[in-house]
């Protein structure tokens, strides 16, 4: 299970080396503490910090040449020391001293002074912005119970990525994921697996003790196309499914096929048979329908190390737990735990609740919630010193996919992914129901009336959350077209065009439409030129209310409709496109805007106590 080994970094301290800017609001990389002309040195011997309002970058773009444009060449100018643009250079941070009684790497005992500082007056005016400056770019993504949702450094320099990438495991997953970071124009679907094997001092007593890793904690963490909103699914680790077929990349770089498993535990997806991650993404999409484009794995070690890094997670107990199993024991009321009391709290199930794994399940949300908004707390984000430790930990206990496998690419898609406030976060579960089968109750089963309309709003992009958004007015504007008078069904003229996943739609959707319908001018135009995700039906204006009519027969959202911008002549048809949202003639393609009733939500900004 375990890809490629890790890497070694230099032995040095990076926190140690990160200097405010007063100016820009920016943590730069230094690498020099020699005095005198130390700051001189550092441009020199380390790029500059790349600022995390635009893309990062050492050289190159993640997704290209960057263009270097008037505006570009005078920052390069100004950052030379020459140029309109040039700016004072940033006093040298002084050196500190290590465990071992050494000060800084130069050894002279004393921090350098650069030349040039800024006037202290200046830099008071420029604080409160920087301040409010760092809490957007550093924003932190983090989660917990063996897994954990992502983390990026948006202002890190050249060294810093290299240390990071050796930190870093990596598998390729082939076609189950996403070769790029991220696309512009569609959600991301990252999947965290927490395994139960064993790595790290300490952690002997926990889990199966010859387990090559099972997929025991899962979140599919799905972002919104526009970056407002999101979604953390959870899927039980006994929920009973069927494993597909896939393939799995051996260490000698040949592709093993696996044969599918029917009627299994989810957790199954995962090491078993040489499943690799891929496996178990493969396994989600069966679930939800819902692309997976990246995943991020850790173990046990990864809750203790991570909870250490930020300081401690806060957590909240209704009520005092001695649980012998976890050995978690705390009194009723709040806690801020780290370390071996992080791990128990995310695996005690005979605390809360059913004392079963659903109830785990809420808790292990309820901590990484907490951990999420820690994240953001301006003790972490100011912090340099900490931001380093919880990047290097984290790094340390990850394994991902080659799409995401260094930490240019993490801390590219964490700055696209720090877009997404937290009040806009939802944890879920995916709805299941004790598996009728057993007579002791030990596995489960999806809830079909409830768990279809959950994945239909995640694959429609819907938020479980009411956001204001462009995105939302938009499709007020579209759903507008859908308003008005509808022609009858006999003077409605339009060629069907099968672009979707169900063979033969263009001609059952046909008959259906004549036969059902009454919509005699319909034409069955066999395939699309090319395959297409949704349903869209194209239109001229002075068919607009043909369009209308249609659309209601086919139960078609607002974002299908496509009106042209020139009125059709004589007999000309509509153009009816179907995508892979269609499922069958007279089945609505319009998505659920609703959660049903009963499924368990919690909001990744409030804080809850453990019951």
């Amino acid at each position: 299970m375990d890809a490629q080994s890790r890497g070694r970094a230099d032995e040095i301290d990076p926190a140690d080396q990160w200097v405010l800017n007063p100016q820009t609001g920016d943590y730069e990389l230094r690498l020099n503490h020699s005095g005198g002309d130390s700051a001189s040195s550092s441009r020199t011997s380390a790029p500059r910090v790349p600022n995390s309002r635009g893309p990062v970058r050492d050289g190159d773009s993640e997704h290209g040449d960057a263009p270097r444009d008037g505006r570009a060449g005078r920052r390069a100018a100004a950052r030379d020391g020459n140029g309109p643009d040039a700016r004072h250079e940033v006093p040298g941070q002084r050196s500190r001293r290590s465990a071992n009684g050494r000060r800084g790497q130069d050894g002279s005992g004393s921090g350098g002074t650069a030349t040039g500082s800024e006037p202290a007056g200046r830099r008071s005016r420029k604080a409160p912005k920087a301040a409010k400056s760092r809490r957007k770019k550093a924003l932190l993504w983090t989660g917990g119970a063996m897994a954990f949702v992502l983390v990026g450094l948006s202002a890190a320099g050249y060294a810093l990525y290299q240390h990071f990438n050796g930190n870093l495991s990596t598998v390729d997953v082939g076609g189950s994921g996403n070769k790029n970071v991220f696309d512009n124009d569609a959600p991301v679907n990252i999947l965290i697996i927490g395994t139960d094997k064993r790595t790290g001092k300490g952690n002997e007593g926990y889990g199966d003790k010859n387990s090559v890793g099972h997929a025991d904690t899962n979140i599919l963490f799905h972002v919104s196309e526009d970056r407002t909103n999101a979604t953390a699914l959870s899927i039980p680790r006994d929920l009973i499914t069927d494993i597909p077929e896939c393939r799995s990349k051996q260490e000698d770089g040949s592709e093993k096929t696996i044969p599918g498993t029917p009627n299994v535990r989810f957790n199954n997806s995962l090491g078993q048979e040489g499943r690799d991650p891929g496996c178990t993404m493969d396994t989600v999409k069966q679930i939800t329908g819902l692309k997976v484009d990246h995943f991020m794995m850790v173990d046990f070690n990864a809750v203790k190390e991570l909870s250490t890094a930020v300081g401690g997670v806060e957590v909240c107990l209704a009520k005092p737990v001695k649980d012998p199993d976890s050995h978690l024991n705390l009194p009723a009321g709040e806690h801020r735990i780290q370390g071996e009391d992080a791990l128990a709290f995310v695996r005690t199930r005979h605390s809360f609740g059913n004392r079963g794994d659903l109830d785990r399940i809420k808790i292990q949300q309820q901590f990484i919630a907490s951990m999420m908004r820690q994240m953001q707390s301006d003790d972490t984000l100011t912090s340099p010193t900490k931001l380093y430790k919880l990047a290097d930990a984290a790094t340390k206990a990850l394994t991902v996919d080659t799409g995401i496998g260094t930490g240019k690419k993490l801390a590219s898609l964490a700055q696209e992914l720090s877009k997404v406030n937290t009040k806009n976060i939802t944890f879920t579960t995916v709805p299941v129901l004790d598996n009728p089968a057993e007579k002791v109750k030990a596995t489960v089963v999806l809830n079909e009336a409830k768990a279809e309309p959950l994945f239909a709003m995640m694959r429609n992009d819907t938020s479980l959350t009411e956001v204001k958004s462009q995105k939302k007015a938009a499709k007020s504007k579209q759903d507008a077209l859908l308003k008005g008078p509808k022609a009858a069904a006999g003077d409605v003229r339009v060629d069907v065009y099968n672009g979707g996943k169900v063979p033969g739609a263009a001609q059952t959707t046909v008959v259906w439409l004549q036969n059902e319908k009454g919509v005699l001018k319909s034409s069955n135009k066999a395939n699309a030129p090319a395959k297409t995700a949704k349903t869209t039906l194209e239109y001229a204006p002075n068919q607009a209310d043909q369009a209308r009519a249609l659309a209601a027969m086919m139960g078609l959202p607002g974002s299908a409709m496509k009106q042209g911008t020139e009125d059709a002549e004589g007999l000309q048809a509509m153009v009816l496109t179907l995508g892979d949202d269609f499922e069958s003639a007279g089945t609505p393609i319009v998505g659920p805007t609703k959660v049903p009733a009963d499924v368990q939500q919690a909001n990744a900004d409030k804080a809850e106590c453990a019951k």
